[in-house]
């Protein structure tokens, strides 16, 4: 099953950090993930994205304002 990802950001160092926290996340589980980097601060509001870092998982944005662990996005990818 493929797993759908944005990450918002504009191009931080913690932006770019998640990108590729969820990047190892899915590598370490072994499972296909697409992942879309947004750095359009238009686009972050229509996803309701206020603070950055912010990570969206199949349609649900389920974290914002915060840099998550590898371990953290290997969680949230597994449910």
């Amino acid at each position: 099953m493929q797993r759908f990802v944005k990450v918002f950001g504009p191009g931080c160092l913690k932006c770019e950090t998640l990108y590729e926290n969820v990047k190892k996340a899915a590598q370490e589980l072994g499972i296909e993930v697409f992942i879309e980097k947004v750095q359009d601060i238009k686009q972050m509001a229509l996803f309701g994205v206020f603070k950055t870092p912010a990570l969206w998982i199949d349609g649900q944005l389920v974290s914002q304002g915060e840099l998550l662990s590898v371990e953290e996005i290997k969680k949230l990818l597994s449910k």
